[in-house]
């Protein structure tokens, strides 16, 4: 006999919830209730920040990152305009990217998320986003802290 549970999502509405289905239920917290969403300061040195699209799909990811004196990311930010899975794996990775240094952050992997959303085959490609704008974000953040030392190599001559 298989299990069934009743499930009640923000906007009240019910659904039995069969096994299948349970597994995408962090897909549709996220989506409904996503963490983070909104931006950072572009101009300051303490901020990265991964602008990246999926042409097939038309899904666009905007991922920021606020790093601390001691490299720690200490904020993330996002903005996507996308279907609920690529919402999800925004949310999530600004979930897991906070309290990582650069370098943690950098470990993430696009099967991380996608196992922990349990996103079918056909929706990988959002988690692949979601690790791409990680890695641009982290990449923004080090390009800017390079600029700056340069600037201060400069300033010193």
């Amino acid at each position: 006999m298989a299990a069934t549970i009743l499930i009640r999502s923000q906007n009240k509405q019910q659904w039995n919830c069969s096994h299948i289905f349970c597994t995408y239920l962090k897909v549709v917290d996220h989506y409904e209730n996503p963490r983070n969403v909104g931006s950072l300061d572009k101009n300051s040195k303490k901020v990265g920040t991964g602008l990246v699209g999926a042409p097939a799909c038309g899904d666009v990811m905007k991922l920021q990152i606020e790093v601390d004196d001691q490299g720690k990311i200490v904020d993330a930010r996002f903005k996507t305009f996308g279907c609920g899975s690529a919402i999800a794996s925004s949310s999530l990775a600004t979930e897991w990217v906070k309290g990582k240094t650069l370098d943690e952050a950098l470990e993430i992997k696009n099967t991380d998320i996608a196992k922990e959303l349990s996103l079918p085959p056909v929706k990988l490609h959002c988690s692949m986003l979601a690790e791409d704008a990680i890695k641009a974000a982290l990449a923004d953040y080090r390009l800017k802290q390079h600029d700056d030392q340069q600037e201060a190599v400069r300033a010193s001559n």
